[in-house]
């Protein structure tokens, strides 16, 4: 299946903890930085991405439990582009939402203020 068509299914399919972080992380609610659901990365499908601050998280179901190895590698590719990545349990984004969000804000204030946005250039 081509990465676009299953980053579509997945957008459409999320999980509980995904729709409940992205009633935090959408329309710049998170320090002004604009996140994407279900980007393509490389071969990888990312949960949530801040491209202007090189910010990937990704919400973990039990599944990953015993992909320990495969999420590591993962993340040593994702960071090798430069992405800071975060991973959260499903239980944590649904049962310490508030904790979660303020764990993502606490490394979005610590990264260097990226540049103006292509979608504001030419906007006053």
């Amino acid at each position: 299946m081509e990465q676009r068509t299953r980053a579509r299914q997945l957008r459409n399919d999320a999980t509980d903890a995904e729709r409940r972080l992205w009633q935090q992380l959408s329309a710049r609610q998170m320090c002004g930085i604009r996140f994407n659901r279900q980007v393509p990365v490389g071969p990888f499908i990312c949960d949530f991405v801040a491209r202007s601050a090189k910010v990937i998280v990704e919400v973990d179901g039990g599944q990953h439990a015993w992909r320990n190895g495969q999420d590591a590698e993962r993340t040593r590719y994702l960071e090798g582009l430069g992405f800071t990545v975060l991973r959260f349990w499903n239980n944590d984004v649904l049962e310490r939402t508030d904790g979660v969000v303020e764990a993502i804000a606490s490394v979005l204030a610590r990264l260097p203020s990226p540049g103006p946005s292509r979608e504001r250039k030419g906007n006053p």
